[in-house]
């Protein structure tokens, strides 16, 4: 039986630049930066309420990243292609992020230099803002509707 979702990945195009962006700007915790023989970085990042909900940060342009007869789990040249115009045109939409305060935690981003799609708006649903990290993904950021 599968008892939950522990890791999940997002593929960026700079993984320096996803760090900046996930734990200097949004708060994100560093769980794992580990480099590996053949210099694929594993770098992996949590939100500071799941720690135990690993968010993958994947270099899609890294050599490791590459179909070979030594790493055949790797991603085939047509592959990395699309996924690079996918991330280089931002369009990569990966999921929700909540918060208790939308407009507020608007602000602060807004402040750090992020990039927002959308000003927070009435849903629905909620408050939601469309955010993005600057490495080709999108997210929802949701105040949910008090119930």
């Amino acid at each position: 039986m599968i008892t939950k979702l522990s890791h999940t990945t997002l593929f960026v195009l700079d993984q320096e630049k996803a760090y900046d962006f996930y734990v200097n700007k949004l708060g994100f915790k560093v769980h794992t930066d580990a480099r590996m023989d053949n210099g694929f970085r594993w770098l992996t990042v949590t939100t500071p309420a799941q720690p135990d909900q690993e968010i993958v940060l994947m270099d899609v342009l890294s050599e490791s990243m590459k179909k070979t007869a030594e790493s055949p789990g790797g991603y085939d040249e047509e592959t990395i292609n699309a996924l690079t115009v996918l991330l280089e045109k931002g369009v990569m939409g990966a999921g929700v992020f909540q918060t208790a305060d939308c407009r507020a935690t608007y602000e602060e981003l807004k402040a750090k230099g992020v990039q927002f799609k959308s000003e927070p708006r009435e849903q629905f649903y909620g408050i939601e803002a469309i955010i993005t990290d600057g490495c080709g993904n999108w997210f929802s950021m949701t105040q949910p509707k008090e119930q």
